[in-house]
């Protein structure tokens, strides 16, 4: 009898979990990558995503693209920044009504993030405006990623480390 194993981490994942910071303020979805992402040239922000609701918003912009640390998302009107909304959502869609979103940027070296946006909604308030939620690693300051950042967590435009 042969019996064998196989390691379930795809060989490309990263050595640690990846996350983005994310935040609602006054209706506004904010988007923090923790550490500046260079040569960004899109952004996709997929709400439900794998299900029937599942929809996206799109960002593009020219090569070399931009440095990008700081951005509104979502219920802000249009942010004058380089990149520029190439699909929208759907003008009936209520985005507070997801229950996921997940973040992907068009640059060299970048990992997904993914957010619960009911725990944005009701705990964003509960935190200092410079705290943003990083997945699992939950809630973080500036202080607090600077000091975790490639030791229980990537942000998503650090390169691992392994």
């Amino acid at each position: 009898m042969l019996i064998s194993s196989c390691d379930t981490k795809a060989p490309f994942a990263p050595s640690l979990p990846t996350a983005a910071g994310f935040r609602v303020d006054n209706g506004i979805l904010k988007l923090w990558t923790g550490t500046p992402c260079n040569n960004v040239t899109g952004i996709t922000l997929t709400l439900d995503s794998g299900t029937p609701q599942s929809t996206d918003q799109t960002w593009s912009t020219p090569h070399p693209g931009v440095s990008l640390e700081h951005m509104p998302l979502l219920g802000a009107p249009t942010p004058s920044t380089p990149l520029e909304v190439r699909t929208p959502l759907p003008t009936t869609y209520d985005w507070t009504k997801a229950t996921t979103l997940t973040l992907y940027l068009t640059a060299p070296n970048t990992h997904a993030a993914r957010a619960d946006i009911p725990q944005l909604l009701r705990e964003s308030p509960q935190h200092p405006p410079d705290a943003y939620l990083f997945g699992a690693q939950g809630w973080l300051t500036p202080a607090d990623v600077t000091r975790e950042n490639q030791k229980t967590f990537l942000t998503i435009c650090t390169p691992d480390p392994k």
